[in-house]
């Protein structure tokens, strides 16, 4: 395996490749054009870890990705934030006045609504937005501008115009860590998270049976979502969190629940939980 590289969706200068940076400082990072590569990059060796987004504050989950951990054999370790901040940025001596369109990822796009119509810019919808400041660094095209982190300006020598452009500023990224193995033993007495897949047997009530457990144990369930797998649309999977360890009895007991009445159930990861969720929680308080 090749230690200290971690793995990430994007080019060079995408809001993973920061990430990346700042929870592994001491890291390389390898790019991959998809998540199904970032996730072979691990399962093959080239490379220790991958970071991948798992949820936005603003556009959801990332749908990607959950069907990919039911088939992968990849652990989560850990969770990363990010808050998202988009610059406008352009060609070097570009002025706002001379652009005409401006190109992203289409998240980022319907993210940054209000600055595009401000300026009256055409939306052209790119594949990433590190991608979108490259193409713009290669076209050299005066009339357009990218919206991307402040890092692809660094990477493709481009100019940025105007800061922290996003309409919301409380626009956070959740990130999650896959590795080939289990991660460390957290702790007892550590909040801590546990995901996982499942699904339930076919039979009346069995997803209000199933979660019946984690309700009569006192376990916090933070996370359900569910998608079709199998292009069938009686065959559903279900993608859950918790707050707890799986060895903490009253998730030990919710979990036999679970699984008596479930015909799968893969736990994903068990992993500290992050400091973020404190402060999003006393924010809501």
């Amino acid at each position: 395996m090749t230690d200290k590289t971690i793995a990430y969706q994007g080019e060079p200068g995408a809001n993973s490749h920061i990430i990346c940076a700042q929870a592994y400082p001491d890291w390389a990072s390898l790019p991959c054009a998809t998540f199904e590569d970032a996730f072979a990059a691990v399962t093959e060796g080239r490379a220790a870890l991958a970071m991948i987004p798992i949820e936005n504050s603003i556009a959801g989950r990332v749908a990607d990705i959950h069907h990919l951990l039911p088939h992968s054999p990849l652990h989560i370790i850990a969770e990363h934030f990010l808050p998202i901040r988009f610059q406008l940025m352009a060609m070097p001596g570009v002025k706002i006045e001379d652009l005409r369109s401006v190109h992203s990822h289409v998240h980022a796009l319907g993210q940054c609504r209000r600055v595009i119509r401000r300026l009256g810019l055409k939306p052209v919808v790119a594949g990433d937005t590190a991608g979108a400041a490259r193409e713009l660094a290669e076209a050299r095209d005066p009339t357009r501008a990218a919206l991307a982190p402040a890092l692809a300006a660094d990477v493709y020598g481009l100019e940025i115009l105007e800061r922290d452009v996003e309409d919301e500023a409380d626009n956070t990224t959740r990130f999650v860590v896959f590795s080939p193995e289990h991660g460390p033993t957290v702790p007892m007495g550590t909040e801590t998270v546990t995901s996982f897949v499942f699904r339930v047997r076919n039979i009346p009530a069995a997803l209000y049976k199933a979660l019946g457990g984690f309700a009569t144990n006192g376990v916090n369930m933070t996370k359900l979502e569910s998608y079709m797998v199998e292009g069938r649309f009686t065959a559903t999977q279900f993608y859950a969190e918790v707050d707890g360890h799986p060895n903490d009895p009253a998730l030990v007991r919710a979990l036999d629940e679970l699984r008596y009445f479930s015909r799968e159930l893969r736990i994903i990861g068990t992993y500290p939980a992050h400091p973020f969720r404190a402060t999003t929680r006393q924010a809501a308080e």
